[in-house]
């Protein structure tokens, strides 16, 4: 497979250097669902939103399913690498940072900035994650042979864990998608790579409430401005 440009909103801040908000949508959204949220946390910074490449019965996606909870692993490698390429490339093109992107992700775009936490933990300089699940069932595993693989081999990008991004999650305790004990393990394992995590769980389901709102907006304003 090739890769392919994605369809995307980009919004200037007309500040020098600003910071870029990175949008990712959910299961069924579009380029501009998350837009509105990302004015609550303030002005100063770019916004760029991005719609998934994959169609799943007419709704976006930024990868693809096996099932309910079971994510095409290669896929989900290979649109990674893919966005990677296209948000780099656009950098360019629209002239802002490629260096300073935070990521702001819901359920399954959620899931594939996590993925990029992963697979290029140099790449966002921050990521806010609300309703995530964890990318690749070996998550561990791809900590320890993380540098002693390529691209070539359609998974891992050859850079080090060396630095302590810093990682705002939430997760609902009503969530009938995610097992609260899954999303602790999740954590840890970001922790345990070098991310400094904040994790929170709400009295809520997957939808996200304005507590989910509030806890990220105070998190982005303590570690970005």
């Amino acid at each position: 497979m090739e890769f392919q440009r994605l369809k995307y909103i980009y919004e200037p801040s007309g500040v020098a250097a600003a910071k870029t908000l990175l949008l990712l949508h959910g299961t069924g959204g579009d380029e501009t669902d998350l837009i509105p949220l990302a004015r609550q946390f303030g002005k100063g910074f770019n916004i760029l939103s991005l719609r998934g490449n994959v169609s799943e019965g007419g709704m976006p996606r930024f990868f693809k399913r096996l099932g309910m909870g079971v994510f095409d692993e290669r896929d989900l490698a290979f649109r990674t690498h893919e966005m990677v390429a296209f948000i780099r490339e656009l950098a360019t093109k629209e002239g802002f940072d490629a260096g300073k992107i935070i990521a702001l992700g819901y359920s399954n775009g959620a899931n594939i900035a996590g993925s990029t936490l992963l697979l290029y933990p140099d790449f966002l300089a921050g990521a806010i994650l609300y309703r995530p699940m964890q990318p690749f069932k070996d998550a561990e595993a791809l900590q320890k042979n993380h540098g002693s693989a390529n691209m070539s081999d359609g998974l891992i990008a050859d850079t080090p864990y060396n630095r302590h991004v810093p990682v705002f999650m939430s997760n609902g305790a009503a969530d009938p998608t995610i097992n609260p004990a899954a999303t602790k393990a999740y954590a840890a394992i970001l922790t345990n790579a070098g991310f400094a995590v904040e994790d929170h769980t709400l009295q809520a389901g997957h939808n996200l409430t304005q507590q989910d709102v509030q806890l990220s907006v105070d998190w982005f304003k303590r570690n970005f401005e």
